[in-house]
C-alpha cells in the first residue's frame, strides 16, 4: 500500500456554474491520473442537481477521488432545475463559504490523523472566483493555487476589449 505521506491530496473547488465545474473536474481527473488523492468540493445545490440528473451513484468516486459539499449561502430555490443567479451566487459565496470551507479542511485533516490510508490535505486548487479559499488555506498553512477556467474566446475578448473601446466600438450605442 502506498504511503499516505507520499501521495499528495488536492482539494479542488470550482465556482458553482457548469463550465467552471467541468473545467475543474477535468483538471482534478488529470491530477488523479498523476497520483493525487482528490477531494472535489461542490455546493450542496449543484451536488443535488447532479444526483437528480444522473442518479444517486453518479458521484461515487474511487477510494482516492471523493466528493464533498459546502453550502452556497443562498436560500433554497423554488425550482431546483435552474441555474442560480450568477451575481447573487458570487456575492453569497464570497460572504458565506469561508467558514464551511475551513470546517471541511479541518474535517479532512482530522480524518487523515486517524486513518493511515487517508492523506492530509497538501494543497487547495480553487477557482479564481472562490477567493475565500485563499484565507482559509493560509490560516491552515496549506498552499493554494487559483485556477482560472476561461475559454480561449473569453481570453481573446479580454485582450481585445481595450482596443475596441479605444476605437469607439464599445460600449454599444443606440438600439441597432
Amino acid at each position: 500500500m502506498e504511503n499516505r505521506m507520499k501521495k499528495p491530496h488536492a482539494i479542488c473547488i470550482p465556482y458553482p456554474v457548469q463550465s467552471h465545474i467541468s473545467a475543474t473536474l477535468k483538471l482534478a481527473k488529470l491530477l488523479h491520473l498523476k497520483g493525487f488523492h482528490i477531494t472535489f468540493v461542490h455546493t450542496e445545490y449543484n451536488y443535488n442537481r447532479i444526483l437528480k440528473a444522473r442518479g444517486p451513484k453518479s458521484l461515487i468516486g474511487a477510494a482516492d477521488f471523493n466528493f464533498e459539499t459546502i453550502p452556497d449561502g443562498l436560500p433554497p430555490a423554488e425550482n431546483d432545475d435552474v441555474t442560480q443567479d450568477v451575481f447573487q451566487l458570487c456575492l453569497s459565496t464570497s460572504k458565506t463559504c469561508y467558514v464551511p470551507f475551513c470546517n471541511l479542511l479541518k474535517k479532512l485533516n482530522n480524518r487523515a490523523s486517524m486513518d493511515d490510508q487517508f492523506p492530509p490535505v497538501s494543497c487547495v486548487i480553487s477557482d479564481g472566483f472562490m477567493s475565500f479559499t485563499l484565507e482559509a488555506a493560509e490560516e491552515l498553512g496549506i498552499p493554494n493555487l487559483l485556477f482560472w477556467p476561461f475559454s480561449a474566446l473569453t481570453v481573446m475578448c479580454l485582450l481585445h476589449y481595450p482596443h475596441l473601446r479605444e476605437r469607439g466600438f464599445t460600449p454599444l450605442k443606440g438600439t441597432n
